[in-house]
């Protein structure tokens, strides 16, 4: 648990966060830390687009070592589903 601790101790802080604004990426260090600690459920919560960024990002890995065929468009995909779910929840946050 010691690199967890480490985690929580040294976030980063957020320059629009200290100005009273929220931004896009609010929870998304904290979430990652759930993963980490196996609180799934509680990662979605507190940044709902994790798994689908995760996804994005393994995806776009294997694209870039086997180069599929459609990858790009998959890709494509997956960048706009996460742009709905990010900025849907920077919306929620705001009301």
């Amino acid at each position: 648990m010691g690199f967890i601790s480490f985690l929580e101790e040294n976030m980063l802080s957020c320059r629009w966060k200290e100005a009273g604004i929220e931004c896009t990426g609010c929870g998304m260090q904290r979430s990652i830390v759930h993963l980490l600690k196996g609180e799934f459920i509680e990662a979605f919560n507190v940044y709902p687009a994790i798994y689908t960024l995760m996804i994005m990002g393994i995806f776009l890995v294997l694209h870039l070592k086997f180069n599929f065929t459609r990858g790009h468009k998959i890709l494509l995909w997956l960048f706009i589903i996460n742009l709905i779910i990010i900025i849907s929840n920077f919306i929620i946050k705001l009301i």
